[in-house]
């Protein structure tokens, strides 16, 4: 399992915390047993406030399962998809 953070962005227009269908419907989808079925597990996530950012933590065998999970989230917005590593494995090789 590799660690992945992913970025998604949105406008004011499209977000859809305030939507009655949709932010309950991504809550669900983001929940750990729905991204186990995607073979993902949530290391964490949060949206910046004001700034309609939201941003995940993830392990996941590749980022083709990991864009297959964000896909609801591309529907309104941006997505990126970057590789990572925990501080420990960085400060290990000694480099970022």
């Amino acid at each position: 399992m590799s660690l992945y953070v992913v970025q998604h962005k949105h406008n004011a227009e499209t977000c859809p915390a305030g939507h009655p269908e949709m932010g309950p419907m991504l809550l669900q989808h983001i929940a750990p047993d729905n991204a186990a079925k995607f073979g993902i597990s949530m290391r964490g996530d949060a949206v910046v406030d004001g700034q309609h950012t939201f941003y995940l933590i993830l392990e996941a065998a590749g980022t083709d399962k990991v864009d297959e999970f964000m896909s609801p989230f591309a529907q309104m917005g941006t997505v990126e998809i970057w590789p990572a590593n925990a501080c420990e494995a960085v400060v290990k090789r000694g480099h970022c």
